[in-house]
């Protein structure tokens, strides 16, 4: 049987960032469905027999940022400037019908290249590409340009309001929660169909083998302690200060807050400051950043890494405490591992998550006695516990599983070629 061809575009696919992750998730899906995937990005680690890397592509690229640097921030931009956008949005428009032509591509899956302005000429050239050959697309969005307060000051109105996100008659927008739906309505006017991040629910994961038996003593706590996890990048959206007062509350030396991720690509001072916050609560902060990669492995000095699935079950608690999410993939992973979770009700997690019946401790930009005792309870009380998990993982296969994206990409595939196969 043939199979369709999609190509998946963006400025990188590599790591595990929201979008390299979920566009895999996509892939496979999309694999179910007799389809195949192929890869055009600055940045890639796919197989490179199905990949087509463009250097230029990658947000990172001197050039870009040389861009980048003269455009936001600011109310003008000078001629040599758009010169300069026009000449490499150019250039990767004619790497982009290559990229076709090489892979026989029959659709496109642009995967929040036109959606956050981080590369302005990979948007451009996307949008100039569609307009000229009428390639069927979808276009991912997982976070919009308005949402971000770093792009409200900006010398390329124009530019955002042709390319981010284009009005293409033949593209098929997605979005990630009911926010963004109505603001893309209401700024482009355009429709969109609503397909929130997933995890293969369907598929539970397999029990702690010998590689990450010795998880907890490797981050060095003991057999007494009780592991809480903060599973995320070191970054004042998280709102971690929260976790640690809810382990100051708590009260009780046996509770570890340890932290997966580094501070990376934001600065170190709000790292500095959680450092100083736990140390006047006499909490006990671990960060385990060194230890947790993408792939197994040892470190040079011979230590395991692990990745973050080997991390998960070894947790008592997880915290959520973010002020903002435009998803929130922390929450549907601990749900996945059927580890209790502590959330702040971030506006998406209200709106769209809540009303779905998870039972999770929950506060409202601070913490109280009783989500204190409902902590220490699911903690504590292992029947307690197993119960609310065991609820989670139900709702979280029937609203966020696989098989719910394999009926939304069927939708959206017939939408956009009009045809159910391709």
């Amino acid at each position: 049987m043939n199979h369709g061809r999609i190509g998946f575009v963006s400025t990188r696919f590599a790591g595990t960032d929201g979008v390299s992750l979920e566009s895999l998730k996509w892939a496979r899906v999309l694999e179910t469905l007799n389809y195949r995937s192929y890869w055009y990005a600055g940045l890639l680690d796919q197989d490179p027999e199905v990949s087509f890397c463009v250097p230029e592509a990658f947000f990172g690229f001197p050039e870009n940022q040389w861009i980048n640097e003269r455009i936001w921030g600011r109310g003008h931009r000078d001629p040599i400037v758009t010169e300069r956008i026009l000449a490499l949005a150019d250039y990767l428009k004619h790497t982009i019908y290559r990229f076709v032509d090489h892979f026989g591509i029959e659709m496109l899956v642009l995967q929040n290249s036109v959606t956050i302005p981080m590369h302005v000429p990979l948007g451009l050239a996307i949008t100039l590409y569609l307009a000229e050959t009428n390639m069927p697309a979808i276009a991912h969005h997982h976070d919009f340009y308005w949402e971000r307060t770093r792009f409200s000051v900006n010398a390329i109105p124009d530019l955002l309001d042709m390319a981010f996100p284009p009005r293409d008659v033949r593209l098929q927008h997605v979005v990630i929660n009911e926010a963004a739906q109505e603001s893309l309505a209401l700024r482009k006017g355009v429709t969109s169909l609503l397909i929130p991040n997933v995890l293969d629910f369907e598929t539970p994961p397999p029990p702690v083998d010998d590689y990450a038996s010795d998880v907890r003593s490797q981050i060095g706590l003991e057999p007494g302690d009780v592991f809480i996890l903060q599973p995320t990048r070191v970054v004042p959206r998280k709102g971690i200060e929260h976790a640690i007062k809810l382990v100051q509350m708590l009260g009780d030396p046996k509770y570890k807050l340890v932290i997966s991720h580094e501070a990376g690509d934001e600065g170190f001072e709000y790292r500095n400051m959680l450092c100083e916050l736990a140390r006047e609560a006499r909490v006990d902060l671990r960060f385990i950043a060194t230890r947790v990669g993408e792939t197994r492995q040892l470190d040079d000095e011979g230590r395991k890494i692990y990745t973050l699935n080997d991390v998960y079950p070894h947790a008592d608690l997880v915290t959520y405490p973010s002020l903002y999410e435009g998803f929130g993939n922390a929450f549907l992973e601990a749900m996945y591992f059927r580890v209790p979770v502590l959330i702040n009700r971030y506006s998406v997690f209200g709106r769209d998550i809540e009303p779905k019946g998870f039972h999770v401790p929950l506060m409202d930009g601070f913490v109280t006695r009783k989500v204190v005792e409902d902590v220490r309870r699911l903690i504590e009380d292992q029947k307690y516990r197993q119960a609310m998990t065991e609820h989670n993982f139900r709702v979280a296969i029937r609203y966020y599983s696989y098989s719910v994206l394999r009926r939304s990409l069927r939708t959206l595939i017939t939408n956009v070629t009009g045809l159910t196969e391709m």
